[in-house]
């Protein structure tokens, strides 16, 4: 076995209201449910996962210990910080952005619970 092919495929998001979450993350968001599944009245799992990426996240019932709200630092690259924080106002989030910095343009914003993410344009490569 080799490490050269090791990815993140999936990370636990730890939320109060996993129904308030998935409408936030799939109708504000727009991004993909996968999987909403009840295994049992104690297990309750939901996938979610934006556009194009090969990373998801989870959240449900019975799924982590962490407090809903302690998530900081996700960040998701996208093409064009302007339009990111265009949409994400357009449906009702309260972003925050854009900021030009030296290594990207970002636009910065909570879920419901409080867990922050940062959406980052690439600085152009010569």
């Amino acid at each position: 076995m080799t490490i050269s092919d090791w990815r993140i495929e999936l990370i636990i998001l730890p939320v109060t209201d996993v129904d308030r979450a998935k409408a936030f993350y799939v109708d504000a968001l727009g991004w993909n449910a996968d999987h909403d599944h009840r295994v049992s009245d104690d297990l309750r799992f939901v996938q979610i996962t934006p556009p194009g990426s090969a990373c998801s996240i989870a959240f449900g019932e019975g799924l982590t210990d962490m407090a809903p709200g302690t998530m900081k630092g996700l960040q998701i690259v996208v093409p064009d910080a302007d339009a990111a924080l265009a949409h994400l106002t357009e449906h009702g989030v309260d972003a925050r952005g854009v900021a030009d910095l030296a290594w990207g343009r970002f636009v910065d914003f909570t879920d419901p619970d409080g867990n922050a993410w940062t959406l980052q344009q690439l600085p152009k490569r010569d």
